[in-house]
């Protein structure tokens, strides 16, 4: 699948995005000597101890009845199981070895299928799927709880592909070569055990991988900056080694194989000496070459001997944010001269792009709203033509493949099922619809509103409210309200079956705020928020609510808020700065701890979005808004809903689990509960994402409607 539908795909922290590309995650030393006067529950940070584990037992024995136990509980279970396992959904394709694969959980198969069908079958109604693999059966069979992490092919036949295991959800994977043409498992073939690592095919008989590979090759974040060359038939202890970053990198290092379908082919090193740049180099077998591009200016892809690129920082000519291109020539021996292919707009950002056999897709959003265009390289550069699509939308590339101009592409938005639609790129005419999800919920009396708010320093935030029509502007409406805010992830209009049929359908409103430190409007609204300039953040946040209240769409004592990962931590900084304006919070696998989170299971990596306590500004302003450190007795804080998982190798649950003992110690209530399962995203089966859904909307519906009668 040539689908290139994020700038930081690899490097991005978000639930379910995935840190990709690293080593095998063991805990590491905090940087100092911790202080156990100060912080008393250090012990809480030893992952999987006897103690810790004890103690979250502990907990969860006190909040899993308090919510279980609500009579409303077991109807929402039951909701977002039927959702979630319904057979009506979209098979989403990813198109490959000239079949449509799809990965497929259901209430037989909770951990999955990977199968495929051919593209006129998969057309139809009722396509008929062939098994490629059955991962509850194989999990059974080896006694292991089996979670898909994806697959990575040779281009350009796609037969041969690298099949990525984890056990219970985490980050580190096993790799395992899987022949397409004959649905199992190469006997003998490549296998790359257990660690946060990153493969690429050269060829059918050589890999380039970073991974562990002992003492001294991995960061302090856990990430391989150690790349070796893999040979077919040799022990890894064979390998030999093509490229070393350095222990001090905040990211893994890994190699990119691009290729088109000319033939042409590039392999590109990077090094990510920090998160959001990296050191690039052209890899050939002679050796390697360095690239002359900005630290956050990345190769993309490539297209009739064409190499894509994309721009967070100016490149000559060449705006922030922007997607250019060069001759492969240029890139392989220098100097490069960039053509620019698509500049954004002031209210603009670049969400994705993909590459089909002679066209490169653009997928940009306008003012958080979806817009998609076909590119053509000619003698004369590149032209565009819009692709005429529904508006107020949000777009994306499903799948393509350079060995066709066929891609699919989705429509969404807040009340609009998901519809999958199928392009000819080649002619450009209109998409045409060939899929599209039932209505899980009744959104016939509802309705989408976008505002803007006005943060502390006079900057506009846009935000979006779904609510009933006629609703009375009294500040009564219950509301649920999210946003992320980091990473230059941008948040955007998509269908939730589970969010409508549990809330929405129950009279509750919802919002979504488009925050600085997001990517709506590319690398500067992100870097607007960055290390220490990151209180706008929060400050956009809080500002919302208080637009929201004197619309008079809802009021603090009908106010929720709900974030995870670096959504958590925005989050832990609403609790505490502002406890007036929230009734309740749900707090899902968080940063919490900013003194120490650089020692903590990835966190070491993140230095380039949070700043680090080892440069004295940067400590300050993180002593400043440190969740964990800035909870204060006697406050009339919301009851908290914390939750994390055990299995989370990514940022661990030490953050949720002290934050939990602080606010215990303090007597203020809250609720934590601990998953043992589903890694960062709580994603093992489709049990699990139910349970959680379910728990955060009893929790919202205690709080913001009312006890059970």
């Amino acid at each position: 699948m040539r689908v290139l539908a994020s700038m930081l795909a690899a490097t991005i922290l978000s639930g379910g995005a995935g840190l990709a590309g690293g080593a095998a995650l063991a805990q590491v030393a905090p940087m100092t000597k911790p202080n156990t006067a100060a912080d008393p529950y250090i012990w809480l940070e030893d992952k999987d101890g006897a103690k810790p584990l004890a103690w979250v037992e502990a907990e969860n024995a006190k909040t899993l009845p308090r919510l279980q136990n609500d009579p409303r509980y077991k109807t929402f279970y039951a909701e977002a199981l039927a959702i979630a396992s319904a057979k009506d959904r979209i098979p989403m394709p990813n198109q490959m070895f000239g079949r449509v694969y799809n990965f497929w959980r259901d209430a037989e198969h909770p951990h999955g299928l990977w199968r495929w069908t051919s593209a006129a079958d998969y057309a139809s109604a009722t396509p008929k799927w062939t098994t490629a693999l059955d991962l509850d059966a194989l999990g059974k069979a080896e006694g292991k709880q089996w979670v898909w992490k994806g697959s990575t092919c040779l281009q350009p036949e796609e037969r041969l592909c690298l099949v990525a295991l984890s056990e219970g959800g985490e980050d580190a994977v096993t790799y395992r070569e899987f022949d397409l043409s004959t649905g199992a498992f190469v006997k003998g073939g490549f296998t790359l055990p257990k660690s946060k690592q990153d493969a690429s095919w050269v060829d059918k008989d050589t890999l380039l991988v970073a991974r562990d590979w002992g003492a001294g090759t991995t960061t302090q974040s856990g990430y391989a900056f150690v790349l070796k060359q893999v040979k077919r038939g040799q022990p890894l202890t064979a390998a030999t080694e093509v490229y070393r970053g350095a222990a001090t990198d905040q990211g893994p290092t890994g190699a990119d194989v691009l290729t088109d379908e000319k033939g042409n082919r590039l392999v590109v090193i990077q090094r990510r000496k920090t998160f959001f740049g990296a050191d690039k180099l052209v890899w050939t077998p002679a050796g390697t070459r360095p690239l002359a591009l900005p630290d956050r200016t990345f190769p993309a892809g490539m297209i009739d001997g064409q190499v894509i690129f994309s721009t967070s920082d100016p490149w000559g000519e060449i705006p922030e944010g922007a997607v250019a291109s060069a001759p492969l020539a240029e890139v392989e021996k220098g100097p490069i001269n960039p053509t620019i292919v698509f500049a954004p707009g002031p209210r603009q950002s670049v969400d994705g792009m993909a590459l089909t056999k002679s066209k490169l897709l653009l997928v940009v959003s306008d003012n958080v709203r979806g817009r998609a265009s076909v590119y053509t390289h000619g003698a004369g550069g590149w032209t565009a033509k819009p692709i005429a699509l529904p508006d107020n939308a949000s777009i994306d590339v499903a799948s393509t493949t350079d060995r066709s101009d066929d891609a699919y592409l989705t429509v969404t938005g807040f009340l609009t099922p998901t519809s999958l639609c199928s392009l000819d790129a080649a002619t450009g005419a209109a998409p045409k619809p060939i899929k599209t999800l039932p209505a899980k919920f009744d959104a016939s009396n509802d309705v989408v509103e976008q505002f803007e708010a006005t943060s502390t320093d006079g900057t506009k935030v846009p935000y979006f409210v779904v609510h009933k029509k006629g609703i009375a502007l009294d500040g009564t409406t219950p509301t649920i309200m999210t946003a992320y805010g980091g990473f230059q992830v941008s948040m955007t209009p998509s269908y939730s079956g589970s969010t409508g049929k549990l809330w929405l359908e129950r009279g509750g409103s919802y919002v979504l705020a488009n925050i600085r430190g997001g990517g709506e409007f590319g690398p500067k609204w992100h870097d607007a928020g960055r290390k220490t300039k990151r209180q706008v953040i929060y400050d956009d946040f809080a500002a919302v609510a208080k637009d929201l209240f004197a619309r008079k769409l809802t009021s603090p004592a009908k106010l929720g808020i709900y974030g995870g990962s670096n959504g958590g931590l925005l989050m832990g900084v609403e609790f505490n700065q502002h406890p007036d304006l929230w009734k309740a919070v749900t707090i899902q696998v968080p940063l919490l701890d900013m003194i120490r989170y650089e020692g903590i299971a990835a966190g070491a990596s993140w230095v380039d979005e949070y700043g680090s306590v080892t440069v004295p500004a940067e400590k300050a302003f993180l002593e400043k808004i440190s969740p964990y450190q800035n909870i204060k007795k006697g406050v009339a804080y919301p009851e908290p809903y914390i939750w994390t998982t055990t299995k989370d190798d990514r940022v661990g649950p030490q953050h949720a689990r002290k934050f939990a003992a602080r606010l215990k110690e303090y007597g203020l209530p809250y609720l934590y509960y601990e998953d043992t399962a589903g890694g960062h995203s709580g994603d093992a089966d489709i049990e699990q994402g139910a349970r959680l859904q379910a728990l955060q909307m009893t929790y919202f519906t205690q709080k913001l409607v009312g006890v059970a009668k």
